[in-house]
């Protein structure tokens, strides 16, 4: 397809992450007001590895708006 090998691979480490993150286990909390994400859930610490962003931040925000 002509792309170069450096940016194949980041886009297949952006699919991996995407992918991983699908997989995440989201544990509702208080009848459905709030969750939360395990700190052990596997999904998450290769996402937050593939994409190298803060794994804290992350749990963080996937369950909180702003």
């Amino acid at each position: 397809v002509g792309v170069k090998e450096s940016h194949q691979m980041t886009i297949f480490r952006i699919i991996a992450a995407i992918l991983h993150l699908g997989n995440l286990e989201i544990q509702a909390e208080r009848d459905g007001d709030a969750c939360s994400v395990s700190s052990k859930d596997e999904h998450l610490n290769n996402f937050c590895g593939l994409l190298g962003v803060e794994h804290s931040q992350m749990q963080h925000w996937l369950c909180h708006r702003k």
